[in-house]
């Protein structure tokens, strides 16, 4: 009998164990997916970075600059921010909430129409050097200082300067 209550109090608390487990689960996988946000963001600035650091590079002198090169390059980060990079922005991915993952402060979300005014600027800086690049270094010169500043005003901001 005594075998059986205590079998019977297992049966009884199964359902419980088995919730547990899969919320643990379910908790891994988010934060997994979560991890997995927090790296296409980065990478999608990596590619903007590259970019825009060969145009940089030209306009210092520090790259031979090449009409060819410099357009494609500035192409580049015309497409890249014609890209809808909304999804990579999830609440919860601030460097706050995922410390040691990401630089992306908190106030991003806190203050959205900041940011999107800034990436506005940053957009018309990249159209902008995009319609000049392959024209002349002296071109670039002329634009990337917008460039840079349009980068600059979210790093300052937006960015911590560790993870």
């Amino acid at each position: 009998m005594k075998r059986l209550t205590t079998l019977s109090r297992l049966l009884v608390l199964l359902p419980a164990l088995v919730a547990v487990m899969f919320s643990a689960q379910q908790e891994v996988r988010a934060d997994e997916a979560m991890e997995k946000l927090v790296q296409a963001r980065q990478g999608y600035y990596k590619l903007v970075s590259h970019n825009a650091g060969v145009l940089f590079g030209m306009a210092k002198g520090d790259i031979e600059y090449s009409a060819e090169l410099a357009a494609t390059h500035a192409n580049n980060l015309l497409a890249l921010s014609k890209m809808d990079t909304g999804a990579l922005w999830a609440a919860g991915t601030s460097k706050e909430e995922m410390p040691g993952k990401t630089r992306a402060l908190k106030k991003i979300w806190d203050t959205y129409p900041e940011v999107a005014e800034k990436s506005k600027v940053w957009k018309a800086a990249v159209a902008d050097m995009a319609a000049v690049a392959g024209t002349g270094v002296d071109a670039i010169r002329a634009k990337v200082g917008a460039l840079g500043g349009g980068c600059k005003a979210c790093h300052d901001n937006f960015r911590a300067e560790t993870f």
